[in-house]
C-alpha cells in the first residue's frame, strides 16, 4: 500500500487524536483496553511479537521509517493484515506521546492477554513483583526476565501499571516476548506452593547467599517495593530467602539490579553450570 493513500490527521482537536492522547492516562487505558507504544523499535517489536496492533501513526513530514516500511511490504502476518496506517502532523505526534521531541511513529495496541499456565510449568522460573512502583525498575526487571529466558513475570497489587508509557519504554519490547500477568499474589502464591514451586525472597538475615541456593528447581523469585521490600502478607508466604553478598561499601542494590543479579545466577546454574 502506498503511504500517499494513508489518511492524514493534522488537527489536535480531532476526536481520534483526543482518544489516543487519553491513553497516556491509566483510567482511559483501563476503560478502552488499549495502550500506546512509541518509537520505531517498540512498534517493530509489537509487530514481530504478534501483538494486536490497531493502528500505526507516523509523522507526515518524516514519512514511514525505513524499517517499518520494509515490515509493511514484507510481513503478511495477522499483526499487519488489516492494520490502519495514518499520517499525522508533528503537533498531533507531540500531543499523543506527551514528549517535547515526538517520535517519528507510535502505535495503538489492545492490551496483552497472557495465559497463567506459564506460571506453573515444571522447572519454571517466574519473577514476582510486589509493590514495585517505579516504572523504570519494573520495565528493567521485565527486560532482565526476558534476557534469561524466565517463563513469566507477575505484577502484584501496588505495582506500577504495565502499560504506563515509561514502563513500556523501559521494557525495550520485552513485554511482547514473555507472559506478564497482573494478579493477586495472595491468590496465586498458595497455588504455586501446592504445585511444589519454591517461593524465594531476599533477606539480610538469610542463611543462603544467592550463589549457594539451588535455582534449578521450580522457582518464583519475589521482589518487593524499592523502599519497604515485600509486604508482610506476601512475606508470610515466602518459603526460602537468599542474600546477595555485598563486599564493598555500597549499602544495597536497587530492586532492578538485585533482580537481575539473582536471575543471572539462576541462568548460570540452569544453563552454564
Amino acid at each position: 500500500m502506498n503511504e500517499n493513500f494513508d489518511s492524514i490527521i493534522s488537527s489536535v482537536q480531532n476526536e481520534r487524536v483526543k482518544q489516543w492522547a487519553s491513553l497516556l492516562d491509566k483510567k482511559y487505558r483501563d476503560r478502552s483496553g488499549q495502550f500506546l507504544v512509541e518509537g520505531v523499535h517498540l512498534v517493530l517489536e509489537a509487530l514481530k511479537g504478534n501483538a494486536d496492533v490497531k493502528a500505526i501513526i507516523y509523522d507526515t513530514e518524516r514519512g514511514i521509517p525505513a524499517e517499518l516500511k520494509h515490515e509493511r511490504e514484507t510481513n503478511d502476518s495477522a499483526a499487519t493484515l488489516g492494520l490502519e496506517w495514518i499520517q499525522a502532523s508533528r503537533s498531533v505526534m507531540a500531543k499523543c506521546t506527551g514528549t517535547d521531541t515526538p517520535p517519528p511513529v507510535f502505535a495503538i495496541l489492545s492490551k496483552l492477554s497472557s495465559d497463567t499456565a506459564a506460571l506453573f510449568k515444571s522447572n519454571c522460573l517466574v519473577v514476582v513483583l510486589d509493590g514495585v512502583r517505579d516504572p523504570g525498575n519494573a520495565g528493567t526487571i521485565i527486560r532482565s526476565a526476558d534476557a534469561v529466558g524466565a517463563n513469566a513475570v507477575i505484577l502484584g497489587k501496588g505495582c506500577v501499571d504495565l502499560y504506563n508509557p515509561k514502563t513500556v519504554r523501559s521494557t525495550m519490547g520485552s513485554l511482547f516476548h514473555l507472559p506478564i500477568i497482573e494478579g493477586d499474589l495472595l491468590e496465586l502464591m498458595p497455588k504455586a506452593k501446592t504445585a511444589g514451586i519454591k517461593l524465594v525472597g531476599t533477606s539480610l538475615q538469610a542463611e543462603n547467599t544467592c550463589y549457594s541456593y539451588d535455582w534449578t528447581q521450580s522457582t518464583w523469585l519475589l521482589m518487593g517495593s524499592e523502599s519497604e521490600g515485600l509486604s508482610s502478607q506476601v512475606s508470610e508466604l515466602v518459603i526460602e530467602s537468599v542474600i546477595i553478598p555485598i563486599v564493598g561499601q555500597a549499602e544495597s542494590l536497587n530492586v532492578a539490579m538485585a533482580a537481575t543479579v539473582l536471575l543471572y545466577e539462576g541462568l548460570r546454574q540452569r544453563g552454564f553450570n
